[in-house]
């Protein structure tokens, strides 16, 4: 059965098969890429969004440029931070999760919503709720055909762990709840809100904001068999 643990030490439940890393809310930062143990030797890492601090190509080519040295594989998408020519950029190069699907182990498909809900701040790639729940049942349509789907969303689902603010507002996306609670996906990684870094559950789904990367915040993915783990890390911890 799928679980989920916030362990910061490496989780030894499921010991062989595919392994991820996935982080988020880079913004430009990739100093520390060198310190997440056996980054290289992972299936490829997945990348939730805010790959740059209002960045556009350029940007983002650093960052990638970075994280491919490190591993070769990579699946990235925006965050409300980035600009909306990143997407197609990383559509182009092969890279793009945003409104795809990609098969990351046999039957386990990974379908990917860039962006986020508007914020007061007016950042670069933000969305209404109708578009992302329409972009989310689009994805659904081919996904649902695999045995196994893990979604990768900038934006966290509303009222959870993972979209909790500073001053104990839940400022996520009410259509990815309502898309998670009725397709109940393996797991939702997410990120987005930096300090809601948590697990959490919704139905049968696992939750999992990282938390940023820029804060030394990621996870590893792993699946084996009928398992999926993801656990929680800190850099330094």
């Amino acid at each position: 059965m799928p679980s989920a643990t916030s362990s910061l030490s490496s989780d030894s439940s499921v010991c062989s098969g595919h392994r991820w890393i996935v982080i988020g809310d880079l913004h430009d930062k990739t100093a520390h890429l060198a310190d997440i143990p056996g980054l290289s030797d992972a299936d490829g890492i997945i990348v939730t969004g805010d790959l740059t601090l209002n960045g556009g190509i350029h940007q983002a080519r650093r960052v990638l440029d970075v994280l491919r040295r490190h591993n070769p594989v990579v699946y990235a998408q925006i965050g409300n931070m980035d600009r909306g020519e990143i997407s197609d950029w990383l559509q182009a190069e092969g890279w793009n999760t945003h409104r795809q699907i990609r098969e990351i182990a046999a039957g386990t498909a990974l379908m990917g919503l860039g962006g986020s809900t508007f914020t007061p701040f007016g950042t670069p790639s933000e969305f209404p709720e109708s578009r992302f729940a329409e972009w989310l049942e689009d994805m659904w349509q081919q996904a649902r055909n695999f045995r196994r789907v893990v979604l990768s969303t900038h934006t966290p689902p509303y009222d959870t762990l993972c979209d909790v603010i500073g001053n104990g507002t839940h400022v996520g996306s009410t259509a990815v709840r309502d898309f998670l609670l009725d397709a109940q996906p393996a797991v939702c990684l997410c990120g987005h809100i930096h300090e809601s870094r948590a697990v959490d559950r919704l139905g049968r789904t696992i939750l999992v904001n990282t938390g940023a990367f820029s804060m030394g915040g990621y996870a590893e993915l792993r699946l084996a068999g009928d398992d999926l783990t993801v656990t929680l890390h800190v850099l330094g911890e």
